[in-house]
């Protein structure tokens, strides 16, 4: 184990702050071991992110008293700095939120807009050709308005306890001062620098400039990098959160947005005109528990989904993850969420979804009919939740057509007082659009628009871009509350259109199987998004692939999957249970009670 990572705390007066569970310098697919805390102490709050100084700014504002939201501010402010490959404070996201006095689980909705100026041919060159995805997501035609200052804003005027201003004290620090950067963000600058623009006729070279010494190699792990144009950012948005979507940053990211070649339409008017949203969560029932999480555009009513059809299939025994068994029909209720979900998530303030049907009992049940422990169903298609409406408006839309990206982060909280948020943040794709302003990298979440506004039989996209509406998301940011409504578990991943996977797995390791959180996610993470099952080579024991195999399965074995799950449970006795995903930089911050 290296030394990056390593946080020591000091001892407050009033409650003990140490790091459990601390996992280090690794990149994707490599596995690292836990360090474990032995105290006596219990754990009343605990903070859990995928980089060690993330979690440290979420601690020193628990440590001042602050919430769940004030904790999730300073972590995001800092991840913005010390993982831009995954998300920035010029992304979006999703925040759900419990709160321990209402016992109410609240939705908010942080993801980017679309410019007025976005059309169906956002995509498309001037013969009607669809531009290559590469060329899309490294210019300014995929740039959204953000979203993540303003829902993070909304947040913490509903549940903030401390000053606004307070709260990026951490981040300016590592801004200014420097920070170490990560294993992590050394490998992901060398495994995408060749998409970086070297060049003023290749795109805005200013991220190129940030991340590649002089002599053109990329950072290295322990080079101390500063970035004084975020400090000077985050001092505007300490002082006004406003004055990032209508001041000189907004004006900044319209510019660079706009810049040829491959400029986009954002402008400063469509950042100013953006608002995050609050909602209620959207919430099921699994077992003797209540699942809840984001609600639209996201996808969290797909990881409620596999839950559902598993309530409704044949249990699971007794063996749990060692079971081969199990993994099959987990493969299956992933495989038929998977195809609604490809059909009908997309912005309801723009398309129909019918997601009274995809979450009514009798649709689950007649979805679940296609489950079996007899053999891989090979013609799993999208069913019609459209019959199990208040009113049958059936639209037939046609088979989605996005790409897939993975530069995204999730985050826990939990505080003293017993609110948790889970967050799921992003820039979209590894350091977004590779367009900086502000000293933050901005992000290319365009390309989660389905590249296609219609199909081959001219049925409409849900998912197609349209001026002002927020693209579909795998983001699944999950808070469970026991019989009680208490908070049990808060859960969540980065991963692309991975994410539903990884969450249900984890849900499932924890909720059915009787793990931990840290042992859930240490399980094989497991893709079932068609008839080819991808599943982790290095963490699944020979007999579940096989058993995948002899089930009907093609069978694909990765070497790693790009998961950044983190989660926190919450035992009988009150303490706090958390973990960490490995495949990254994940740690653990875990806040004593005094007692």
């Amino acid at each position: 184990m290296n030394n990056y990572g390593r946080i020591r705390m000091k001892i407050d007066k009033k409650l003990f702050l140490l790091l459990a569970f601390i996992t280090v310098g690794c990149s994707e697919g490599e596995r690292t071991e836990n360090q474990v805390v032995e105290t006596s102490q219990k754990a009343v709050g605990m903070v859990v992110t995928a980089n060690p100084l993330a979690t440290e700014a979420g601690l020193e504002i628990l440590r001042a008293g602050g919430s769940a939201v004030d904790a999730a501010v300073a972590v995001e402010a800092t991840l913005s700095l010390v993982e831009p490959q995954s998300s920035g404070l010029a992304g979006g996201g999703f925040l759900v939120h419990y709160d321990a006095a209402t016992k109410k689980v609240d939705y908010y909705n942080g993801r980017e807009k679309a410019p007025m100026g976005a059309t169906k041919e956002l995509f498309f060159d001037e013969n009607g050709e669809r531009i290559p995805f590469m060329q899309a997501k490294n210019s300014g035609l995929s740039i959204g308005a953000p979203g993540a200052v303003a829902v993070l804003n909304l947040a913490h005027q509903d549940h903030g306890n401390l000053a606004w201003k307070d709260l990026f004290d951490p981040a300016l620090n590592h801004s200014i001062n420097g920070f170490a950067v990560s294993p992590r963000m050394h490998n992901s600058i060398v495994a995408y620098q060749e998409n970086f623009h070297r060049t003023p006729e290749e795109g805005p070279t200013a991220v190129y400039d940030y991340l590649f010494l002089d002599d053109g190699s990329p950072l290295p792990a322990g080079h101390i990098l500063k970035n004084p144009a975020y400090s000077e950012t985050l001092k505007i948005i300490a002082n006004n959160p406003n004055d990032f979507y209508t001041g000189r940053i907004a004006q900044e990211i319209a510019a660079v947005a706009q810049t040829m070649p491959n400029g986009g339409t954002l402008s400063a008017e469509d950042i100013a005109n953006y608002t995050a949203v609050k909602r209620d969560a959207f919430c099921s029932s699994y077992r003797n528990t209540t699942l809840c999480g984001s609600a639209l555009p996201s996808s969290w009513v797909s990881v409620s989904m596999v839950m559902s059809l598993l309530n409704e299939a044949p249990q699971f025994s007794a063996e749990g993850a060692d079971d081969p068994q199990n993994w099959t029909l987990l493969a299956e209720a992933l495989r038929i969420t998977y195809a609604d979900n490809n059909e009908f998530i997309g912005d309801d303030d723009f398309v129909q979804v019918p997601i009274k049907g995809l979450m009514s009992e009798a649709y689950i049940k007649e979805r679940a009919k296609l489950i079996s422990r007899d053999g891989a169903n090979q013609n799993i298609e999208a069913g019609n939740p459209w019959a199990y409406q208040d009113e049958q408006a059936r639209l037939d839309y046609g088979k989605d057509a996005t790409m897939d990206n993975h530069g995204t982060t999730h985050f826990v909280i939990v505080d003293a007082a017993g609110n948790a948020v889970s967050m799921t943040a992003t820039v979209e794709g590894y350091f977004g659009s590779l367009r900086m302003a502000g000293g933050m990298i901005l992000n290319n979440q365009l390309t989660d628009f389905s590249f296609e506004y219609e199909d081959e039989e001219g049925n409409p996209i849900a998912n197609a871009v349209a001026p002002g509406k927020r693209p579909r998301s795998s983001m699944s940011p999950t808070i469970v509350l026991d019989e009680n409504d208490d908070f049990l578990m808060a859960v969540g991943s980065p991963g692309g259109r991975n994410i539903i996977s990884y969450v249900a797995k984890s849900v499932v390791g924890i909720m059915s199987w009787g793990l931990s959180p840290q042992e859930a996610i240490d399980l094989p993470n497991m893709v079932a998004r068609s008839e080819q099952i991808r599943i982790e080579r290095n963490r699944a024991k020979p007999e579940i692939i096989q058993a995948l195999r002899d089930f009907g399965y093609n069978v694909f074995e990765s070497e790693g999957e790009i998961s950044g799950l983190s989660a926190v449970y919450k035992l009988p006795d009150g303490t706090l249970q958390g973990g960490a995903d490995p495949r990254r930089e994940g740690t653990v911050g875990i806040l004593y009670s005094s007692e």
